[in-house]
């Protein structure tokens, strides 16, 4: 007798609520197993396993379900332009994704958004733009469009139009808090880049305010809870414990971290200049291992030794290979990294780390100023961000304390001044060969997906250095706190 197929669906569905994904994907493989003409239950486990970083086989479920006539078949073919952006790293085959999803429906604007925003990432200005007048057109309230477009501007002042346009559009009644954070940093973006400082300082502070409204409560920063986060790490990483927990591998993986916006996506363009080196963005391996399955982290480290850091390694490794199959070396430019330097060389005794680093006010209003994930809660109100950059700071010490030798500074400041000498480090504690082509890093073509994906793309300026003097009256008391606490 053949299972009941509304059992087996309401079995899968549940746990799919439920949020068991690994469970729910098991159960939908089951019911497929004896019902596969069902496009929603293979549409529903191409996005389990894609929740559960199991990219290649939810692109075939994906496909099953465009096969067998899934209702929506234009959000399927979004879903796996996604895949292929985000998870695999092939920007070609998520924009023959997304150009099949509108093929299908030309107005389907989460299509549209996300090529504009693939467009960006692969350091095509035009092409962007294009798609964000056609969301525009079709509806010219769409506030992150504009918001994107308005990021792709330049303006002559305080009073261009694109300005007013952005004023106007917060000044929509029940406009969302997340769509007048999107316009507010755009806003910002554009008045700190024509001058008119105090206006920008103005309607950052308010874009901010909106993304802390639009957040959920427990996206809030605990000052005191982080401070925990790193007297744990310190006091579990003594050089007796990293002795103790180092895998036995040979590999020399590139690691390259720091504070959000202190130049990280710059090394990582100057190190993909390298014939030898192949940019990994920012790789999520790491972070994923220490949220999922080492939690409670640090702490679960202690029942681990080195034959279990060295399937971490080999698992990170086998990430790369598939990621990059061709590639020789291949750098991980994940900033946030830097709280897991410990693991890091656990896993790698042999890594190196390259720490980048810049004026601290300069670092802090850059963090103030950017429109970041909800889930770095500290980066919407400037005393946090010093708190946390105080945080950062003391860990970065003890790191340093550890493993000086494999840590190389980075100081965006003194690279901008003189690029040359401190590519010449950069390259050395790499162990790459020098090569004039990192001094044009700006002519990289590959993708790059932060905010610095336009300033990476451009010859080297000094704008950026010394930005906080602008501020310098608004950022008095985060700059006194800092002297306080070194």
């Amino acid at each position: 007798m053949r299972p009941n197929p509304e059992a087996l669906y309401r079995q899968a569905w549940a746990l799919q609520q439920a949020g068991k994904a690994a469970e729910a994907v098991a159960a939908y493989q089951r019911l497929l197993a004896v019902h596969a003409d069902l496009p929603d239950c293979w549409y529903n486990l191409g996005l389990l396993l894609r929740q559960l970083g199991r990219f290649e086989p939810a692109l075939a479920a994906y496909q099953q379900a465009l096969a067998r006539g899934v209702g929506t078949p234009e959000e399927v073919h979004l879903n796996r332009g996604v895949i292929y952006a985000d998870g695999l790293q092939q920007p070609d085959a998520a924009e023959r994704e997304l150009q099949a999803a509108l093929r299908l429906n030309t107005r389907y604007l989460p299509a549209l958004l996300n090529l504009g925003n693939l467009q960006e990432d692969r350091g095509r200005r035009e092409a962007a733009a294009t798609c964000y007048e056609r969301i525009l057109a079709i509806d010219p309230a769409h506030a992150e469009a504009l918001a994107r477009l308005a990021g792709l501007a330049r303006v002559s002042g305080a009073d261009d139009a694109l300005v007013l346009r952005l004023r106007a559009a917060l000044a929509r009644p029940g406009l969302a808090t997340a769509d007048a954070a999107s316009l507010g940093f755009a806003l910002g973006r554009l008045l700190d880049a024509c001058g008119a400082y105090e206006q920008a300082f103005v309607a950052y502070m308010e874009a901010n305010r909106q993304s802390r409204a639009s957040a959920p409560a427990a996206a809030r920063y605990d000052r005191e809870c982080h401070e925990r986060l790193v007297t744990g790490l310190i006091e579990f990483f003594t050089p007796q414990r990293c002795r103790e927990l180092a895998a036995d591998t040979e590999a020399t993986p590139l690691f390259i971290c720091g504070m959000f916006r202190s130049g990280s996506t710059l090394v990582e363009q100057v190190l993909a200049a390298h014939p030898r080196v192949t940019a990994g963005g920012e790789i999520d391996f790491i972070p994923g291992v220490v949220q999922a399955e080492l939690a409670p982290y640090p702490a679960s480290l202690g029942r681990l030794g080195p034959a279990a850091m060295g399937k971490l390694a080999a698992r990170y490794q086998q990430r790369l290979t598939t990621l990059f199959p061709a590639a020789d070396r291949v750098t991980d430019k994940r900033p946030d990294n830097f709280l897991h330097i410990g693991l890091i060389k656990a896993m790698f005794p042999r890594a190196r780390i390259v720490h980048t680093r810049r004026a601290p006010l300069d670092n802090c209003l850059s963090v103030l100023f950017l429109h970041l994930d909800q889930g770095m809660a500290y980066a919407t109100d400037l005393m946090d961000i010093g708190h946390y950059y105080a945080q950062y700071r003391r860990l970065m010490a003890h790191w340093q304390s550890l493993y000086g030798a494999d840590i190389l500074d980075f100081d965006y400041d003194a690279f901008v001044r003189e690029p040359r000498p401190a590519t010449e480090r950069l390259l050395a504690h790499c162990g790459l060969d020098w090569n004039d082509a990192c001094l044009d890093f700006h002519e990289v073509r590959n993708a790059v997906r932060t905010a610095s994906v336009w300033q990476v793309r451009e010859p080297l300026y000094q704008r950026s250095s010394g930005r906080a003097r602008n501020y310098e009256k608004q950022l008095a008391p985060l700059a006194a706190w800092l002297e306080s606490n070194p």
